[in-house]
């Protein structure tokens, strides 16, 4: 491991995770919870088989992830966060609203998944009726995006379920997503251009009422 040599806690701190793609892979295992080496690649478009394979060792070593051995009949290793890997959702989550300024309007060329979306959800959606059933909004789809629950006045954000069935979904243009959850995109004209599957009053319940400073996806 490369270190800075400094007796400084952020170097120390950046002597783990200061690596390249470390942080990405800390953002899909925090989003997606334990997952196969397959899934972390398949949510980490451009990063090398062999450096992907490297720096889960690494994380390994450092105690930021676990591997398990799952029996049969799922017979897969699962690669997941340890208590002290867990532990830097806050750093990631404070790193998406700085880097949420520089969101603009993607780039044909770059890679998105919605379940990138899963972290700022929680900080940016609320619970806009909370006397109501509880109610299910999907951003992407069941293979890959983000249901959001919204329940007595709370909001649960959790990776896609194919056993959930939502009350809408949310999908579209990425730059599209980023401006209806940040309020710059009104429900009205979503819905107008084909964004929004089923009850768009629940699509109302869950948007509005966050800093648009809180969103951010990462590429």
């Amino acid at each position: 491991m490369r270190t800075y040599g400094q007796y400084c806690a952020l170097a120390r701190g950046l002597d783990l995770v200061g690596d390249r793609w470390t942080l990405l892979i800390v953002r899909e295992l925090i989003s997606l919870g334990p997952s196969r080496y397959a899934d972390l690649h398949r949510g980490l478009p451009g990063i090398a088989t062999n450096l992907l394979a490297t720096r889960l060792r690494e994380m390994e070593a450092s105690g930021l992830v676990s591997r398990t051995e799952l029996p049969r009949p799922a017979n897969a290793t699962v690669f997941a966060l340890t208590e002290r890997g867990a532990a830097l959702e806050g750093v990631v989550r404070e790193f998406v609203k700085w880097g949420a300024p520089l969101m603009s309007p993607p780039a044909p060329d770059v890679s998105f998944r919605a379940h990138w979306l899963l972290i700022p959800l929680r900080g940016l959606c609320r619970d806009n009726r909370p006397d109501a059933p509880a109610q299910v909004v999907r951003v992407g789809s069941a293979g890959d995006g983000c249901d959001i629950t919204a329940d007595v006045g709370m909001i649960r954000v959790a990776p896609s379920a194919p056993s959930v069935a939502p009350d809408a979904i949310v999908d579209g243009d990425p730059g599209d997503l980023v401006a209806l959850f940040t309020g710059r995109l009104p429900i009205p004209a979503a819905d107008a251009a084909g964004m929004i599957t089923g009850n768009v009053d629940a699509v109302r319940r869950v948007v509005g009422g966050m800093p648009a400073n809180m969103i951010g996806a990462s590429a």
